[in-house]
Order: C-alpha cells, then sequence, then structure tokens
C-alpha cells in the first residue's frame, strides 16, 4: 500500500493557519457535504443556508462545540463512549479497502486457519486443537454489521472472519512464541440484522501501526472456510481516548510507548482519510470490559 498523503493545512476566516486536527464546525460540515452521506442528509439550499450561519460564528467556539460532539474525554473510570459507528438503514458509506497484512492466515501467504475444525465461532480468546491457551488482556467485544452500500439493508447470511494481535503485538500462527497458537481468529455468519460479535480482548499497539483490528467479508460460512473469494478485506481503528485507558493497565506498558510514537493521520492504513470511516464507536470500562462496533458498507 502506498504511503498516505501529509495532512493538509486549513485557514479560518481571518486567514489564520489551522491544525489539521483542529479545523472545526465549518471543516467537518464541508467535509460532509463532499461525502456521499451529507447527499441524504441536507437538502443543497438548506446546507449552504448553514455553512453561511457557521462561518460567522466565533471561530474559537464552534471548534469546541465540534470536539465536544465528536468525542468525549476518558472519565476516571475511563467509561467514555465515542466514535465513528456509520449506520442505518438509508445511506451507509463503503468501508476502504485495506491490505490484509502479513499475518492474515487465510491461506494466501501459506498459513491457512479457515479450513481448521474449530474456526467458526463467536469467543476467539483462545486457541483450539491441541493448544487451549487463552490469550490475556482487557475483554473486548467486536460488534460489526454488515450493510449494502446500495440500498443500505443488512446483508444477512454474509459470514465475517476476524483476528489481531494480541496484548503483546503478535499474531497466533506466526512468529516463535505463538506459532502454535491459533487464538483471536474466529468466523462467523451474521444474523438477520447482518451483525456479529466476537468476544476477545483488546490488541496491543505495536511499533509502526495504529492499534487495529482486521477483518475479511465472505459470501458465506461455506466460502470463507474454503478460502474462497473475498467480498472486502479492511480494518477497524480504535480510538485514542480508550487506547490511553486501556493501556495504562498492566501487561500493555509496550503499548504505551508504541502508540506516543505514531498517529492516524500517518499511519500507512488509516492515514489518507484518518481512519473516519474505520474508527470503532466505543462503550464500556476497563473493569466490565469494552464493545467495539462498526457498520461495514460492501
Amino acid at each position: 500500500m502506498s504511503n498516505k498523503h501529509e495532512a493538509a493545512r486549513w485557514r479560518d476566516a481571518e486567514g489564520n493557519e489551522i491544525d489539521e486536527d483542529d479545523r472545526g464546525l465549518v471543516y467537518d460540515i464541508r467535509t460532509l457535504v463532499d461525502r456521499r452521506r451529507a447527499l441524504g442528509l441536507f437538502g443543497g439550499v438548506a446546507m449552504v443556508s448553514l455553512l453561511a450561519a457557521c462561518s460567522s460564528t466565533d471561530s474559537s467556539a464552534a471548534r469546541s462545540s465540534a470536539a465536544a460532539a465528536a468525542t468525549s474525554t476518558p472519565s476516571a473510570t475511563g467509561t467514555p463512549s465515542i466514535g465513528t459507528e456509520s449506520g442505518g438503514t438509508d445511506t451507509v458509506t463503503e468501508v476502504p479497502d485495506e491490505t490484509a497484512g502479513p499475518y492474515p492466515g487465510d491461506g494466501s501467504n501459506g498459513v491457512n486457519v479457515l479450513e481448521d475444525s474449530g474456526i467458526v465461532r463467536s469467543d476467539i480468546r483462545s486457541s483450539f486443537g491441541s493448544s487451549t491457551t487463552t490469550a490475556e488482556g482487557v475483554p473486548l467485544n467486536i460488534q460489526l454489521t454488515v450493510r449494502d452500500v446500495s440500498t443500505g439493508s443488512a446483508l444477512a447470511g454474509v459470514a465475517v472472519y476476524l483476528w489481531h494481535c494480541n496484548r503483546d503485538g503478535e499474531y497466533s500462527l506466526y512468529g516463535s512464541d505463538v506459532q502454535n497458537e491459533n487464538y483471536l481468529r474466529g468466523v462467523q455468519q451474521v444474523d438477520a440484522s447482518g451483525t456479529v460479535t466476537f468476544t476477545s480482548i483488546y490488541p496491543a499497539a505495536y511499533s509502526g501501526r495504529w492499534p487495529h483490528i482486521h477483518f475479511e467479508v465472505y459470501k458465506d460460512v461455506a466460502t470463507a472456510v474454503a478460502s474462497g473469494p473475498i467480498v472486502k478485506t479492511s480494518q477497524i481503528a480504535l480510538p485514542k481516548e480508550i487506547c490511553d485507558v486501556v493501556y495504562a493497565t498492566s501487561g500493555y506498558e509496550q503499548s504505551v510507548r508504541n502508540l506516543a510514537s505514531t498517529s492516524l493521520a500517518s499511519d500507512n492504513v488509516f492515514g489518507n482519510d484518518s481512519g473516519i470511516h474505520q474508527i470503532a464507536s466505543m462503550s464500556g470500562s476497563v473493569s466490565s470490559g469494552y464493545t467495539a462496533a462498526l457498520t461495514i458498507g460492501v
């Protein structure tokens, strides 16, 4: 995958330069105008009027309002609910195609867990087969809803293969320490609403990458376990606010250092648009576990 573009620079109404992460409500609305989702949300006249009104608003107040609406600061108990999940039955934005990375275990690079009995499961925390090792970490439920971008309808019957690294940043099936493990990998068929939920643990931040989860969408389970044609390959980005809370817990010490050395904007997968269509919505806490939710448009 090619390197992503550097973040753009913007100027406010007075000509002052504004950082990528501090462009405010006006930029947010203009971005919406430029995307297909905006066409279903606003009429042309109403949008022009809204932009005009926002342009005359005090810039610092607008930035504060936009920031408060887009994210929340972790509380003392670490229970923020944030994210940019897309969904609904009207307009769905297609999730970008991304690399499966070097550790897919789908048969594309010589290692294939999809053909193993036991791969179809909802709880992916433990290995199956000859090993029963359980990956340690903060509990995480991963809830994906698969929808057709042309109709917004749930794609009932499709299958999702999902995998991610462990708390140490290692992928099962690869590397000397976890080569004999197959945990944190699983396949499931979505339900009638197009939704599937995996029970897992919060993945680490390893050097060079923003914290993420991989997935592939297949026509059905039979196609997935036969390593058949893939409908969609992409990745889920985990929001920084939750990462900061989780990585402050025991066992994630190296993730604190790795997260500090990267950003969504510089990540070689999410950097082109800061993962705007791939950032999971989050709820929960360290003590009770988190849920990461994302609607996948295909």
